[in-house]
C-alpha cells in the first residue's frame, strides 16, 4: 500500500525556514497549495513518513537537497506551445527587431528547452539567427542538462511536428499558402531509438545556465524576455519581485512574454509595462 503523508501549514513553514537557513533558498513566495502538493509527492517518492525525516536528510546531503529543488519545480512545455502566441511573435514581435544589428533574448525558466529551440527556428526563418545572443536559465539542474542535449522522444512528443507545421509552414498573411520547410532542416531523427534531436547549429547558439529568479540578480540586458507559465506559481509579492528583475533586465523598448493566463497587474513602483497586441505580451514603457 502506497505511503500517504499529509503536510500541514506548520510543516510547510518549517520546511521553508530550514531551506532558507540551510541553503539560502527561499520558497516563501511560492503558491502554497502547489508547494504543498509537491512536498507530499516527494515524501511518497522517497518513502519518507514525515517532513522531519525529509529535513534531516536535506541537512546532511546537499545533493539530496538539489534533487528536492528539481522535484519541486514544475516543467511543462512543448515545441511551439500555444501556436497563436507564436503566430503573434512571428507577425508582431520579430519584425520590430528585424533591422537591429544585435538581438539579446532570455528564456527564464526554460525547462527542457522546447521554447528556446522554437524561438531559434523562428529566428532562422527570419534570417535573424546570426545576430541573436540567447540565454536559457532554470533552477532545475536535471532539466537544464536535458535541455542542452536537445533530444526529445518522438512517441511522447508527436504533437510537436503538428505545431511546427502550423507556425513555420503556414503563411500567416495567406493561410492557403504552404511553405516548404522540411523537418530535416532542424532535426535529426533516429527511428530505432524513436527520438529526434535538434541540430547542432541551433544548440550551439544557446548559453544554458543556472539562475534563480527568486534570489539572483540581473546578469545581462535583453531585447526580449520569455518567462511563460512560471510566475503563475508565485504569490503576488514574489511576482512583483521577478517582474521588477525583468524590467531592470530589459532595454528601454524591450518586450516581456509571459503565459496567456498570467497577468502582471501588481507592478512594483517604477516597473512600467504596457500590454497590447495579445494576452501575455508586454512592452516596457
Amino acid at each position: 500500500m502506497a505511503l500517504k503523508v499529509k503536510v500541514t501549514n506548520d510543516d510547510l513553514s518549517k520546511i521553508i525556514f530550514e531551506f532558507k537557513r540551510l541553503y539560502d533558498f527561499d520558497f516563501s513566495g511560492y503558491a502554497e497549495q502547489s508547494f504543498k502538493r509537491r512536498i507530499e509527492h516527494i515524501l511518497v517518492t522517497y518513502n519518507l513518513s514525515d517532513t522531519d525525516k525529509l529535513l534531516s536528510k536535506a541537512r546532511k546531503d546537499k545533493e539530496f537537497f538539489q534533487k528536492l529543488i528539481n522535484a519541486i519545480t514544475v516543467n511543462t512545455t512543448e515545441l511551439f506551445r500555444d501556436t497563436d502566441v507564436w503566430f503573434n511573435i512571428r507577425r508582431n514581435v520579430l519584425p520590430k527587431f528585424k533591422n537591429r544589428s544585435h538581438l539579446n533574448i532570455w528564456h527564464a525558466g526554460c525547462s527542457s528547452g522546447e521554447e528556446v529551440y522554437s524561438m531559434l527556428i523562428l529566428l532562422n526563418e527570419f534570417d535573424m539567427l546570426d545576430k541573436a545572443k540567447v540565454f536559457a536559465t532554470d533552477i532545475n539542474t536535471d532539466i537544464l542538462q536535458r535541455a542542452k542535449t536537445g533530444v526529445f522522444n518522438n512517441r511522447l512528443n508527436h504533437d510537436y511536428f503538428d505545431n511546427f507545421d502550423k507556425v513555420i509552414k503556414v503563411n500567416p498573411l495567406n493561410f492557403e499558402e504552404n511553405i516548404d520547410v522540411p523537418y530535416s532542416k532542424y532535426f535529426e531523427t533516429d527511428t530505432n531509438k524513436k527520438i529526434f534531436k535538434v541540430k547542432n547549429f541551433l544548440r550551439d547558439k544557446v548559453t544554458f545556465k543556472y539562475h534563480n529568479l527568486v534570489s539572483d540578480d540581473m546578469f545581462y540586458k535583453f531585447d526580449i524576455i520569455f518567462c511563460r507559465n512560471v510566475i503563475i506559481y508565485f504569490n503576488n509579492e514574489l511576482q512583483n519581485k521577478v517582474v521588477s528583475l525583468f524590467h531592470e533586465s530589459l532595454f528601454s523598448d524591450g518586450i516581456l512574454l509571459v503565459g496567456t493566463n498570467e497577468n502582471i497587474t501588481y507592478l512594483p513602483a517604477g516597473s512600467r509595462f504596457e500590454s497590447k497586441i495579445m494576452k501575455g505580451l508586454y512592452f516596457k514603457k
